[in-house]
């Protein structure tokens, strides 16, 4: 009975401890789980999931050659939620027969309309609720391209220093991402994503290449194309880093440069259209009103 009692008891505790092995994450995992951010599902977003879900299936592309595209929308806009097509193209669906909803209650209690008017309104106001997301993606995408591309001349300027202090490039890298987050948390954001990619054993060129992909922006492809070449030919990153930052830091005043030609340009229609009236009331009205008091008793006597 004692022996029988040793062996269930043996076994009881063989059996938990190779479950607790099998389902508790190695060493290995636990380093990597602590060096990439994981990506956490909200309440909110797995309602959302959960109600637009199964009306995204209405508008969504079939192929993966379609699917590629958006998801490369996303990145540049800088959504990773695993789910955010799914959302996407659920709001994408349900969003028009909203605003058609939201037009038609409106419409009844402002002036209400019939037969072609209504419809019109209703189909206008589906029409812009449906290409609302794009524009709204489209603009996400923009203003991140545009942070990224505003703030990696500075980055490239710390690399270059970084560089020149004698590090390596993926420790120039890693010093340049912890620096440039008080400045740009998405350029931050990229460059660590480039360095858990490089550290998980990927080639230098191919976390390079993942980093313009991501990004979207031409400046940053040059930047992958030149460290790749360096690297290839073996060239002095050093001096690369050096040419690559001044034509960079000339790119972003010329930007700035066009960005000031065009202010006259967008002023015009504010100044003819708010200030210019208001001008001429200012500068004509006391005139205009003695002519009235000088012409109204001439006018007057006449009659």
């Amino acid at each position: 009975m004692l022996v029988l009692s040793a062996l269930v008891f043996l076994a009881v505790t063989l059996g938990l401890t190779g479950a607790y092995l099998w389902w508790a994450p190695t060493r290995a995992q636990q380093r990597l789980q602590a060096l990439a951010p994981t990506p956490e599902k909200s309440a909110w977003a797995e309602t959302v999931v959960k109600l637009v879900g199964p009306f995204a299936q209405l508008s969504s592309p079939t192929g993966e050659e379609d699917a590629s595209p958006m998801r490369l929308k996303f990145l540049h806009a800088g959504i990773r939620h695993p789910d955010a097509t799914l959302i996407y193209f659920g709001i994408k669906t349900l969003l028009p027969f909203l605003f058609a909803f939201l037009t038609f209650l409106l419409l009844r209690m402002i002036n209400p309309a019939e037969g072609l008017t209504l419809v019109f309104w209703l189909m206008t106001s589906a029409l812009v609720a449906c290409y609302l997301p794009n524009a709204i993606l489209h603009v996400l995408a923009k203003n991140r391209k545009r942070d990224i591309f505003e703030n990696f001349p500075d980055a490239a300027d710390l690399m270059l220093v970084c560089v020149e202090a004698g590090l390596g490039l993926d420790a120039a890298l890693t010093k340049v991402t912890e620096e440039i987050r008080m400045k740009s948390e998405a350029l931050a954001q990229e460059l660590h994503w480039t360095n858990l990619e490089m550290r998980a054993g990927s080639a230098r060129e191919k976390a390079l290449r993942n980093l313009a992909t991501r990004t979207g922006v031409e400046e940053i492809a040059t930047f992958a194309t030149m460290l790749t070449q360096a690297d290839r030919f073996g060239t002095s990153i050093g001096e690369s880093l050096r040419v690559f930052s001044d034509d960079l830091r000339h790119k972003r005043q010329v930007r700035a440069e066009e960005l000031a030609a065009k202010v006259p340009t967008k002023m015009l229609f504010p100044l003819v259209v708010c200030v210019f009236p208001s001008i001429i009331m200012v500068v004509m009205g006391p005139a205009a009103i003695q002519v009235i008091r000088s012409l109204m008793p001439m006018l007057s006597g006449n009659a």
